[in-house]
């Protein structure tokens, strides 16, 4: 059942984590959200989405696998006086049956090593007529241009390093069967992307992507494991940056998102 997650907390990953807030990454639950309702926000990361949602419920419990890492979300979060924090297994959370009106996760399930039973403990904790949400990037249904042979290469090695780490990079597509074999049977299933076309953007998630692939976990995995060479990293860093000096670059990132209604 374990995994081992595959992006690590090198700058360069957290640079990326720490741009998404509840706007651009749980826009499909916002609109569900009272101002009543207790939340658990499940692999809270740096916290930014956190803080974002501790603004729109009651009280937002974040959670995190080891203490370390629940560190980086208490800085995230900051001052906010409605979040408490913990350490805390998906597989087996700590809590009571019906204890939030909420569970939400993002990003968690595709690093996960047996996501249907993270969903199983998400919907043991929510409360009758309570909702569990979560969204998951596709590494599959990515689409850029140019198509540069380096980023082929680049989703190749990912997916590689993911999959041999007991996760799942196509994870959004999956989340609707997941949940469906959880015992959910009323699930709202939607799509959404994050687009980077400007020169801004590309420079940033490009040169982000450059640094990656070189320092993070992923690379210290592909490297330890043959799954890559230095060369071969060099070369797709090179290819990023390639491609965020592109005029025409464009890239979409595809994630899939459920909605999943406890019935009262």
């Amino acid at each position: 059942m374990d995994a081992v997650y595959t992006h690590g907390h090198h700058e360069s990953v957290l640079r990326s984590h720490r741009w998404r807030t509840a706007e651009n990454s749980a826009a499909y639950l916002l609109p569900h959200l009272k101002p009543q309702m207790k939340l658990l926000d499940v692999g809270a990361g740096p916290g930014t989405i956190t803080a974002d949602l501790a603004e729109r419920v009651a009280h937002v419990t974040a959670s995190e696998v080891n203490a370390e890492t629940l560190e980086l979300t208490r800085a995230g979060v900051g001052a906010a006086g409605n979040v408490d924090f913990a350490v805390a297994d998906v597989h087996a959370l700590d809590y009571p049956d019906a204890t939030f009106c909420v569970v939400h996760a993002h990003q968690v399930l595709q690093h996960v090593g047996d996501p249907v039973q993270a969903l199983r403990e998400m919907r043991r904790v929510t409360k009758p007529g309570g909702l569990v949400a979560a969204r998951d990037s596709d590494y599959a249904a990515f689409a850029w241009y140019p198509l540069l042979p380096e980023l082929d290469e680049w989703l190749a090695l990912y997916q590689r390093v993911a999959r041999s780490n007991g996760g799942e990079p196509d994870a959004g597509r999956r989340l609707l069967s997941w949940a469906r074999a959880t015992g959910f049977d009323d699930v709202t299933a939607t799509s959404s992307t994050w687009c980077f076309a400007t020169p801004e953007d590309r420079a940033w998630w490009g040169g982000m992507w450059a640094d990656r692939i070189k320092q993070s976990a992923m690379a210290t995995q592909a490297l330890a494991t043959g799954a890559a060479t230095e060369a071969d990293l060099q070369r797709i860093s090179e290819g990023w940056l390639k491609w965020a000096a592109a005029d025409d670059g464009w890239i979409s990132i595809t994630h899939g998102e459920i909605l999943c209604h406890i019935a009262r």
